[in-house]
């Protein structure tokens, strides 16, 4: 059952349910990098592309997650850059040049900034190619709609390898009905 009154703010992960059939959402896992009064954005997780980074941004292919291509963020700009990125072992209150932490040690990476000065300091990095956006109350109103499920996020969701299995294994972690949603089949008359 999805939280009453979920908690929005970054980190926080949408999970899309089984009765979201939009092809640009069905079966996502979005992370939320920002909530406020005008709406939120997010990318979706586990959307890999074939496109390898270091094609579109060589300096940092090196510094990429495995697996190391683009990932796809979302419908809105498909055709610009974001990067996560996970600080290794740095002070909490420390932020390196070109990096703005999001929650615990994730933040948002400026791809502008030279690799050579801020890759050392990350462990992981994620790049999205567009992102998810909704207007002021969008997203409240499609979670009331029962097309999200709102959860708390882990490391290696972001950063895992197994990108195609995400949507389940954040669904079996989730008590009750939740994690039986993880079992429905894409066409429920298959079942």
């Amino acid at each position: 059952m999805p939280e009453a009154r979920p908690s929005l703010e970054a980190g926080r992960i949408l999970v899309a349910t089984p009765s979201l059939l939009d092809p640009n959402f069905a079966r996502t896992v979005v992370l939320l990098l920002d909530v406020d009064d005008n709406g939120a954005l997010g990318v979706v997780l586990n959307r890999p592309s074939q496109v390898p980074v270091g094609e579109v941004l060589p300096g940092w292919s090196e510094t990429a997650a495995e697996p190391p291509v683009l990932f796809s963020g979302g419908p809105v700009s498909p055709d610009s850059a974001l990067a996560v990125a996970a600080l290794a072992g740095a002070d909490e209150d420390a932020e390196p040049v070109g990096f703005r932490k999001l929650y615990g040690e994730v933040g948002i990476v400026d791809l502008d900034t030279p690799p050579q000065l801020l890759a050392p300091a990350l462990t992981q990095l994620r790049i999205f190619a567009g992102y998810a956006g909704w207007g002021t109350g969008q997203l409240l109103e499609e979670i009331e709609q029962e097309a999200w499920y709102v959860v708390p996020s882990l490391r290696a969701d972001l950063f895992g390898t197994d990108a195609e299995g995400l949507w389940r294994r954040v669904l079996r972690r989730q008590p009750g009905e939740m994690a039986w949603a993880s079992t429905r089949p894409l066409d429920p008359t298959m079942n």
